[in-house]
């Protein structure tokens, strides 16, 4: 096989889901892993791929930068963060998890009145903390650059210290299979933590992230009550979600 056409079948792998490890690549394309490296480093070159440690990730499954994702379908976040919200009644206790939708929910929550809140979203703890008698408490954790959000083992041992009423989970991607994903591993392991340490788990995604693949699985999709959405999900995404049992909330975009 041609080095063209193996960089061809690489860029079609990841282009159906999004990465892929060396070892795989040596078992379709029946060649050397040496070989497959060189491939994957030429085409990381010309900017066809990110290279990982032992495989790739299409460029489509590296996630943009928050100032980005942030004037990406302000409108449809809006209104999911405005409809989640009426959930939530005074005084109760919330998860928020960071991303550009949870900002849109900070927001629409700054009236109501003594929620106890726990985030990993500096943005969202400097919106809520300090008014109408909230209480704000902030995971620990390492700064993500760009991001003004804490992840790690610090924000995951917090996490588990705490239960609360509702716990906000954005969506890196949402695909009928496999189903929930995300792009970092410490991101995917705290928003399945979060999912499950509430009453009511809601999960937040806006259509641009329908259908889509990432490399990290994010666990306790099974136990998500409510999926709040700014464009109703159709075929084969919108019959996963019914095997749920969650309510799906339509926002008014």
């Amino acid at each position: 096989m041609l080095a063209e056409q193996r960089r061809a079948l690489i860029l079609e792998v990841l282009a159906k889901k999004g990465s892929v490890s060396v070892g795989e690549l040596h078992r379709r394309l029946k060649v050397s892993r040496e070989t497959i490296r060189r491939d994957i480093t030429r085409l990381a070159s010309d900017d066809r791929l990110k290279k990982t440690h032992g495989g790739a990730l299409s460029r489509g499954a590296v996630e943009a930068a928050f100032d980005e994702r942030q004037a990406v379908n302000v409108d449809g976040k809006r209104a999911i963060g405005r409809l989640a919200a009426t959930l939530v009644p005074d005084g109760a206790s919330v998860i928020i998890d960071a991303g550009t939708t949870t900002a849109h929910l900070a927001e629409a929550l700054a009236g109501r009145r003594r929620l106890i809140i726990y985030t990993n979203d500096l943005r969202a703890a400097l919106r809520l903390a300090g008014h109408n008698d909230n209480r704000v408490h902030v995971l620990g954790g390492e700064l993500v650059d760009g991001e003004s959000a804490t992840m790690g083992r610090d924000a995951t041992v917090m996490m588990g210290n705490y239960f609360a009423d509702f716990a906000f989970v954005g969506v890196g991607a949402l695909s009928s299979k496999p189903a929930l994903m995300d792009y970092g591993r410490e991101a995917a392991v705290l928003r399945g933590m979060m999912l499950g340490q509430a009453r009511t788990p809601v999960l937040l995604a806006d259509h641009t992230k329908f259908e889509r693949t990432a490399p990290v699985r994010v666990d306790n999709l099974d136990l998500v009550t409510h999926v709040v959405v700014d464009r109703r999900p159709e075929g084969k995404l919108a019959a996963a979600l019914k095997t749920l049992g969650a309510d799906l909330l339509v926002g008014d975009v």
